[in-house]
């Protein structure tokens, strides 16, 4: 077994190496027009650069329509020059690679532990190519390492996972989400307890430290329906059938402007409550819980989160592969259905951004029909992972395979008298 596992970390360090040189090419010859016509680098060498010239300043970037960012994102952005002798741009797609091994190897660690599985980390190894260069010039990498580590400790460290968690959070909100499936009693006051005084020290610190922290709170409710969102591909098609509205890069994205906008963003945000409320039922109703619960619960949320927002960038599509990639390293998991949907959509993804955005941009029918390709099985994705991590909250079975609760990879089904004192 342990020659076995010696040649799974040389192959896997192998495969990341080889795939990063292809991410790192294409980056460098991204002025081709399949890979973004510079577009995907930009956003790095100008945007970035700037908001870190007003960071350096001691200052968050106070009315820019184009900062919608909580407080974290400030020392990520900053982050970079903290590397000597290099540009902005070549420290920040370090930092990006670093980010992007930490969460390989963490999750290599965790799939070979005994019962465990390493399908978690050759997912992330060899999906994240699928988004081209992309992946380099975003901060999600980083901003996904925070969940992955943070899901990843939960059983051994409760408290770090929860400090984990909140640091993620004040960088883009959605890593909160990664605690929405530990376990209830003691794990879960621990967990919750550390994220709230870790987000109240980190926002102290970052209050103290730059003026205008919260200045991204108004720039955020003004965004509208961007064109890769779900209600943007309903907008699309209803400009085939005479809709006038057009597409206006605004709010640092490609939105939508036009007559019944603010009817789709305020669907929208009611269906992102909806959803919501789903899993907070599923999570008063759930009776049993296993090892892959709190990854498989992470996933389902955050999918939520993003089928139903206002936006659906393409590096979105990071977040959810470092969760399906979780999920992966337990063998009880429910998802894995749902990482192949995840996996097809990252595929069409990178099709839409940077390959065919024009068309996507026109809302040409081939622009329509990748969008509707892409959301449809997001959309399909987050249906079958609430269903199935629904049906695995309330079975009452215990499959043959688990071992006693109580272990690590056991089941744990919650007395209901303990149940009503949660």
């Amino acid at each position: 077994m342990s020659a076995f596992r010696n040649h799974r970390v040389p192959a896997l360090a192998a495969a990341w190496l080889v795939s990063r040189a292809l991410m790192l090419w294409l980056l460098a010859h991204d002025r081709l027009a399949p890979l973004g016509g510079g577009g995907v680098s930009r956003e790095v060498r100008r945007l970035y650069f700037h908001w870190y010239g007003v960071l350096s300043q001691g200052a968050f970037p106070a009315g820019d329509r184009l900062w919608q960012y909580p407080p974290g994102a400030g020392p990520v952005l900053l982050a970079p020059g903290l590397l000597p002798g290099l540009t902005y741009f070549t420290a920040f797609v370090v930092c990006t690679l670093v980010a992007d091994a930490v969460i390989a190897a963490v999750l290599t660690r965790a799939g070979l532990r005994p019962g465990r599985s390493t399908r978690g980390p050759w997912l992330w190894v060899l999906s994240l190519p699928l988004l081209l260069n992309v992946p380099l010039a975003r901060y999600d990498v980083q901003v996904t390492a925070f969940a992955v580590v943070s899901l990843l400790t939960l059983s051994r460290r409760p408290r770090a996972a929860g400090a984990f968690a909140a640091a993620g959070a004040l960088v883009k909100v959605w890593p909160a989400l990664a605690l929405i499936g530990t376990p209830p009693g003691r794990t879960a006051r621990q967990v919750w307890t550390s994220a709230a005084l870790t987000a109240a020290a980190l926002l102290a610190v970052l209050a103290a430290a730059f003026s205008h922290p919260f200045d991204f709170l108004r720039q955020q409710s003004g965004r509208g329906v961007q064109i890769e969102s779900l209600g943007g591909t309903v907008l699309g098609f209803a400009r085939h059938a005479g809709w006038p509205g057009t597409a206006r890069y605004q709010y640092g994205a490609m939105e939508f402007v036009g007559p019944y906008t603010g009817v789709v963003a305020a669907c929208s945000l009611a269906l992102t409550a909806a959803a919501f409320a789903l899993v907070l039922l599923w999570r008063v109703r759930a009776r049993r819980w296993t090892s892959a619960t709190p990854y498989d619960a992470a996933l389902t949320a955050v999918l939520l989160f993003t089928v139903t927002s206002r936006v659906i960038s393409p590096q979105y599509m990071i977040w959810l592969l470092g969760l399906a990639a979780v999920c992966l390293t337990s063998r009880q998991t429910t998802q894995r259905p749902v990482a192949l949907l995840i996996l097809a959509a990252t595929a069409v993804s990178s099709v839409a951004y940077p390959g065919m955005y024009g068309e996507v941009v026109r809302s040409t029918w081939t622009g329509c029909l990748l969008m509707l390709v892409r959301n449809g099985l997001l959309a399909t994705a987050a249906g079958v992972s609430f269903v199935r991590l629904w049906r695995s909250g309330l079975s009452t079975a215990t499959p043959r395979h688990q071992v006693p609760a109580g272990r690590e990879h056991g089941t744990h089904r919650i007395p209901s008298g303990l149940r009503t004192r949660q």
